[in-house]
């Protein structure tokens, strides 16, 4: 464990055997199993090639749900920890010329991977940094280092956020090819999705650990219609009315179903569908892996039945 800056800490997991860990790429993350029905996602912020651990960074908050306060808490080196394997939602897009990072607070650890990984492959990108103080400032030394060979930024708003990085002048021209990854705080995730609708489509990338600033929280039944699912394990079927979601239904018929967020933004549930036409609701899948996964936490289906690789 390392205290990295105000209320953040990073920790170093490493398997219990000693083994080398499974292989991830820039921008993963890895369920952390806390307590019973306690499940939160942290994003790993070491290079990728180095796989004796994994770095996360945790931010406490005071008035969260409390897997923050438990971890920066009561969590200590030499402590057993259960995580799911490397997730990747998160990616660097392969054929861009040009990558522009922009990390928000705690939002700075998947964006430091990638930046890891574009360095080393001497792949051109400009980083970009917003915090509060020098004191809520992680992992300060690394991403100087940074500034050595990329065009590193660093803006400090007080906690004005009027006094921070203009979000609307910094996107509102893109280049070709280039590509925009950010991750932070709901204010400003909603913020830079404002101000790079107009980018090209499938040139912005994002990672979302809560809910945006302006979510809609609500389920319209009035738009959502009874589906069936299939599951393809069982063969069994069910029903989903206008008011459930899938894993409603799935936990009702006795399946247990991993969740955290149960809004589409953490990807816990990550389901493979093998037939029907999802309506997708969520905030982590791009075009290609919506022809093959869906978030059933929030998901519904265009057609009368979707059937679940489950």
């Amino acid at each position: 464990m390392r205290l990295e800056a105000h209320q953040i800490m990073s920790y170093e997991l490493v398997a219990a055997d000693g083994s080398e860990l499974p292989e991830f790429e820039p921008g993963s993350h890895v369920d952390v199993f806390i307590q019973e029905d306690m499940i939160r996602q942290f994003s790993m912020c070491n290079p990728c090639w180095d796989r004796s651990h994994y770095r996360i960074a945790v931010l406490r908050e005071e008035h969260g749900t409390g897997g923050s306060e438990f971890m920066y808490d009561r969590v200590r080196p030499g402590d057993l920890l259960e995580i799911s394997p490397p997730k990747h939602m998160f990616k660097l897009a392969p054929l861009a010329k040009q990558h522009l990072l922009i990390g928000g607070g705690i939002g700075i650890t998947p964006i430091m991977c990638m930046a890891y990984a574009l360095q080393r492959d001497n792949t051109p990108f400009e980083l970009h940094y917003c915090v509060r103080t020098e004191e809520h400032m992680a992992f300060a030394s690394e991403l100087n280092a940074f500034a050595e060979s990329a065009n590193v930024h660093f803006h400090l708003d007080g906690g004005d956020p009027s006094k921070g990085l203009n979000l609307a002048a910094l996107l509102k021209e893109q280049e070709s090819g280039t590509h925009l990854y950010y991750c932070g705080p709901p204010g400003m995730m909603s913020a830079a999705k404002e101000a790079s609708a107009h980018w090209q489509q499938g040139t912005v990338h994002y990672e979302l650990f809560a809910k945006a600033a302006d979510a809609d929280e609500t389920l319209d039944q009035e738009t959502n219609r009874e589906f069936k699912i299939t599951l393809t394990s069982t063969g069994e079927t069910f029903v989903v009315e206008e008011y459930q979601t899938i894993v409603d239904v799935l936990r009702e018929n006795g399946y247990s179903i991993d969740t955290s967020c149960e809004d589409g933004f953490c990807g816990t549930c990550l389901t493979r569908y093998v037939a029907g036409e999802p309506e997708h609701r969520d905030e982590v899948l791009d075009d290609e892996d919506r022809e093959e996964y869906v978030m059933i936490c929030c998901a519904r289906s265009r057609t009368p039945e979707l059937v679940l690789d489950l």
